[in-house]
C-alpha cells in the first residue's frame, strides 16, 4: 500500500494508556506524513478525551470498527501484550500495516500464531516496536561493530535500572517486560540467536515489595558464542538507566553514560538522570515512528519483523524458566523461515 503523497497516513492508535498517548501526542506534533485519525480504548471515557484533542479523530472502544473505518490506513497498537494477537490478526484482515508495541505477544506460542498468520499473507505488514534499535547510541555502536575495527564480539554487559517498580509489577515482568527489551538488542547488535538463559538471584533490595526478586542478573549464551549479561534492577531509586557495553578482540566502546552535559554550582559538579523510558527514549520514539510511517507511505515494512518479535518471546519465556527453576534452560525456536531472512 503507497499513500497519496498529499495525503497524511491516517492512524488508528490501539491503547491510549502512556505509551498510547505518548503515541497520539508524537504522530500530532512531531512526525511527519501522518495524522491519528482513530484512537481505541475498553475505556471508553478515556478514548473520547484523548479524540477530543485531535481534530477529525474518533474514539472507539472495538479495535475491529476502527480498523475498518474509511479513514485509517494503518494501525499503531500500544494496547497490553494479551490484547495484541486479536488485534494484530484483525489489521492482517484488512491488510493494514501495523507498528506493535513490544511484547509482540506474551508468549512464543502465540508469537507463532501471528508469524504463520503473515507468511500466508505473503508480505509482511509488521514493525515491532523495539525502539532501542533507533537510538542514537545504539544506533552507532551497531554502526561501529559493523566496521570490524573492534574485531569479533566475546562479551555484553548491559544495565538496565528503573527507578521504582510499578505496584503489579512480578518477578517474572523483570524478564518478559524489561529484559526482553536486552534480548532484542542482543540480537540486533551481534547479529546472534540468544541459545540458552541463565537468571541468578542477588541479595533482593529492600526497596522492592516483599514479594519481588529485585535486582536480577540475567545471562545469555549465543549461538555466536558470545556471553552476554543484564543487570535488571527496577528499584534503584535514583532514576532510569539503560547503558551497554561491547567487549572485542581488539577494543571494547560503552554507551548510555547520559554524560551529555555537567554542570558545576554551589560547591557540586553533575548531571541528571533520566526518570522514565519516555524521557530517556524520546528521541528514539520519534525516530521509530517517522520510520514506520516513511516506510508505510513508500508500501514498505522495515524494522524489527515479527520473526524478531516471536524469538524475543521465547527468549523470555526461557528466561522465566529459569528464573523460577533456578536452572539454565536452552531456547527453542522454529526453524527460521526465508520470509525473514
Amino acid at each position: 500500500m503507497a499513500v497519496n503523497p498529499r495525503d497524511p497516513l491516517g492512524v488508528a492508535v490501539v491503547g491510549t494508556g502512556k505509551m498510547g498517548a505518548d503515541h497520539v501526542r508524537r504522530i500530532q506534533d512531531v512526525v511527519n506524513g501522518a495524522r491519528v485519525s482513530a484512537v481505541v480504548d475498553v475505556d471508553a471515557e478515556r478514548a473520547k478525551r484523548i479524540a477530543s484533542g485531535v481534530d477529525g479523530c474518533t474514539a472507539y472502544t472495538d479495535p475491529a470498527a476502527a480498523m475498518a473505518a474509511a479513514d485509517v490506513d494503518a494501525v499503531l497498537i500500544a494496547s497490553p501484550g494479551p490484547a495484541h494477537e486479536a488485534a494484530l490478526l484483525t489489521a492482517f484482515e484488512h491488510d493494514l500495516p501495523v507498528l506493535c508495541e513490544k511484547p509482540l505477544t506474551p508468549d512464543a506460542a502465540s508469537a507463532l500464531r501471528v508469524m504463520e498468520a503473515e507468511l500466508r499473507l505473503g508480505h509482511r505488514r509488521v514493525q515491532v516496536g523495539f525502539m532501542r534499535r533507533y537510538d542514537a547510541e545504539y544506533m552507532k555502536l551497531k554502526s561501529l561493530l559493523g566496521t570490524g575495527q573492534l574485531g569479533r564480539p566475546l562479551m555484553l554487559h548491559n544495565r538496565h535500572r528503573n527507578a521504582a517498580s510499578p505496584p503489579f509489577f512480578t518477578s517474572s515482568m523483570l524478564i518478559s517486560d524489561s529484559v526482553a527489551h536486552e534480548t532484542d538488542a542482543t540480537r540486533w547488535l551481534l547479529g546472534h540467536e540468544i541459545t540458552a538463559v541463565t537468571v541468578l538471584r542477588p541479595r533482593p533490595t529492600a526497596s522492592a515489595p516483599d514479594d519481588l526478586q529485585d535486582p536480577q542478573f540475567v545471562v545469555f549464551e549465543t549461538d555466536g558464542g558470545a556471553i552476554v549479561d543484564v543487570e535488571m534492577f527496577v528499584n534503584c531509586g535514583f532514576g532510569y538507566q539503560v547503558q551497554a557495553e561491547i567487549v572485542c578482540e581488539r577494543g571494547t566502546a560503552r554507551i548510555g553514560d547520559g554524560h551529555a552535559m555537567v554542570t558545576n554550582m554551589a560547591g557540586r559538579w553533575g548531571g541528571t538522570i533520566a526518570q522514565d523510558y519516555v524521557e530517556r527514549f524520546a528521541d528514539a520514539y520519534d525516530r521509530e515512528v517517522q520510520a514506520w510511517v516513511d516506510a508505510t507511505r513508500r508500501g514498505e515494512v522495515t524494522g524489527p519483523s515479527v520473526w524478531d518479535g516471536y524469538a524475543a518471546a521465547a527468549v523470555c519465556e526461557a528466561g522465566v524458566r529459569a528464573l523460577e527453576e533456578g536452572v539454565r534452560v536452552e531456547v527453542e525456536l522454529v526453524e527460521r523461515p526465508a520470509f525473514y531472512r
